[in-house]
């Protein structure tokens, strides 16, 4: 199964994605320090710098096979829903949304995994829904805190998952109700489920946040600040992912 993200940062998500066996084949990310990072850490994986110009036919002058792409997932920004951002919603210069759904439009993946923040649920959330039941997908968001795989902070992401085709074969398959049927909640995060969660025991007595070496710039490590902020927890989505290459596995076995 392979997938694109899009607004990648430090490729939380990606990470999550390639524990449940998802390939993520681009990355879409315009920050340079965030750049490095996915290049560390996939260096094969093409990486592009705007979403506003991300199109088929850019994806496949860079050698992405876009029939293959089957997810596309992404955080995108959560300037304008949350309230250090002022909370300017579609009016805010930084509302993206739109280009995830010009792309969904266009390369018509079965799965889309969105990402925000806790705020979006009372801003937003309702036009982003819509717009994927607009264009033939089936969603449900989930809300996800970070303490729930054993994080030592809450927070608090929005997860939208959306199917293409609700209607379908998917629905009416007896195995893949079975798995559908499983909450991602907190109770399916903890305990025996919490430990099969990849890297989920954290070491305590370590900060929450590490200094910088010394001799490294104040402005190296203030893109580092900014780019764990924005980071997605990978094992807080990893569960999502999981069941959807479940899904997926069962649907191509048949």
């Amino acid at each position: 199964m392979k997938s694109i993200e899009l607004f990648a940062g430090i490729g939380g998500i990606a990470l999550a994605a390639e524990w449940a066996g998802i390939e993520t084949i681009a990355f879409c990310e315009r920050e340079p320090f965030c750049q490095k990072v996915l290049r560390k850490h996939w260096p094969s994986v093409p990486i592009f710098d705007d979403v506003c110009t991300l199109n088929k036919h850019v994806l496949e002058e860079r050698g992405v096979d876009v029939g293959t792409i089957e997810l596309i997932s992404g955080g995108y920004p959560c300037q304008p829903f949350s309230s250090p951002g002022n909370r300017k919603g579609e009016e805010d210069d930084r509302h993206l949304w739109p280009e995830i759904k010009r792309l969904l439009q266009e390369i018509r993946p079965n799965w889309f995994v969105g990402e925000n923040v806790a705020g979006h649920i009372t801003l937003g959330l309702d036009t982003v829904l819509y717009d994927l039941e607009s264009i033939g997908y089936t969603w449900q968001p989930f809300v996800i805190p970070a303490a729930s795989v054993g994080a030592n902070h809450e927070r608090y992401r929005v997860f939208i998952v959306a199917h293409a085709n609700g209607k379908s074969e998917l629905q009416t398959n007896q195995k893949v109700s079975s798995i559908r049927k499983k909450r991602i909640t907190r109770e399916n995060t903890t305990g025996r489920n919490w430990r099969e969660v990849p890297r989920a025991h954290w070491i305590s007595h370590q900060p929450s946040v590490r200094r910088v070496d010394d001799g490294v710039s104040r402005e190296l490590d203030k893109s580092r600040l900014i780019a764990l902020g924005n980071a997605v927890v990978p094992q807080q989505i990893y569960p999502i992912f999981k069941y959807i290459k479940e899904i997926h596995d069962m649907e191509t076995q048949e």
